[in-house]
């Protein structure tokens, strides 16, 4: 059993995949070609946002977004520390400060009511992540933002597909950044990412940033980099893209399954009201985490933990001057999540087979 099934969906899509990649190879525009622009137009209007703009990596997009905003040293940027350290590090690469705010245990997003407690007049942006598949409040988070001044950048890398009260998760804020890393709801075959926005300003100058500071060639008025995506990961994707509604759906009936049949054993995901859930991890909690992962191993079932470490933890951000027990919340769950497989194209058997095992090494 693969944790994530990349084979099967590949199969599924084999015709349409081959005959997009070889029109790439035919019309021979690998860098920027026309599957850039359909793919950017396809994804803006999924979401009903003015703007889409494809770039080589998630990560890219956050950084991407952080120059947009002009955010640099003696700025701070509002965090989460449980989350991938995408997030963090690209506030370090451009000389700002990340602030960290601890999470809710509900849904491991930001704890909203902490945020302002963290706010002060360095403060730039608000940078929460829509963890594990679903959104946290940001009905709420961007009236703080509003109320300070400060701009709100969804990280929605694991999150496209979700919905907030009928609205997509990559049009609820003023920028969002999401991955198509391969194991992402929506990914592609190899290295990719998006930015999201309606403000046209913000959006000219991420697609000057992707290009080395410049729309035209030879023309740079911005401090860029090569951030562009790549033409046969936009064709992978093109041909992909029918099957994302149909792939979201089961995400929806397997997390619902695995909830109904582990949740008087274990702590399951707790759906917000209002949301939906894309599960690009399906995420329980229980005290012995590595135990439990153990005996899955034993019996042929796969696992991972996302993630077992902080970001407070992590050497790189010591000179922030954090220490463990700064953050409860986040360290607690670091100590006791484990993702199980899920993905669209896990069987009802394989699913069966998953549960089956849980049980027996909870029981």
């Amino acid at each position: 059993m693969d944790f994530i099934d990349l084979k099967t969906q590949y199969r599924k899509f084999q015709p349409d995949i081959l005959a997009r990649i070889n029109s790439v190879l035919e019309h021979g525009r690998f860098i920027m070609g026309p599957e850039i622009e359909e793919l950017e137009a396809t994804l803006a209007d999924y979401l009903g946002c003015k703007n889409a703009i494809t770039v080589a990596s998630g990560t890219d997009s956050l950084e991407i977004a952080l120059r947009a905003l002009e955010i640099g040293p003696g700025d701070e940027v509002l965090t989460v520390p449980f989350t991938w350290i995408s997030t963090a590090e690209v506030i370090l690469q451009v000389g700002a400060k990340p602030v960290f705010v601890d999470i809710d245990p509900l849904d491991f997003n930001i704890a909203v009511d902490r945020i302002e407690a963290s706010i002060t007049p360095a403060t730039k942006a608000l940078l929460p992540v829509s963890l594990f598949g679903q959104m946290p409040n940001y009905d709420a988070i961007n009236a703080i933002a509003q109320k300070y001044g400060i701009t709100v950048i969804e990280d929605a890398a694991q999150s496209f597909g979700a919905t907030r009260h009928g609205r997509k998760s990559g049009n609820v804020t003023t920028i969002a950044s999401t991955s198509f890393y391969p194991a992402k709801p929506l990914g592609c075959y190899g290295e990719g990412g998006a930015l999201f926005t309606n403000d046209d300003d913000f959006a000219a100058k991420m697609r000057a940033i992707r290009t080395h500071g410049g729309i035209r060639r030879h023309f740079h008025d911005l401090v860029g980099m090569n951030g562009r995506f790549d033409t046969l990961q936009a064709a992978i994707m093109l041909a992909k893209w029918p099957g994302f509604a149909e792939e979201v759906e089961a995400r929806h009936r397997l997390g619902a399954r695995y909830t109904e049949a582990l949740r008087d054993i274990c702590e399951t995901p707790a759906v917000r009201e209002g949301n939906t859930h894309v599960y690009a991890q399906y995420t329980i909690r229980v005290p012995d985490r590595d135990a439990l992962a153990e005996k899955l191993k034993a019996d042929g079932i796969p696992s991972a933990v996302y993630y077992p470490k902080c970001l407070h933890e992590q050497p790189v951000f010591a000179p922030l001057g954090y220490a463990y027990g700064d953050f409860p919340e986040a360290e607690a769950a670091s100590r006791e999540v484990l993702s199980l497989p899920l993905n669209p194209y896990l069987t009802d058997s394989e699913q069966a087979q998953v549960i089956n095992a849980v049980r027996k090494a909870l029981s």
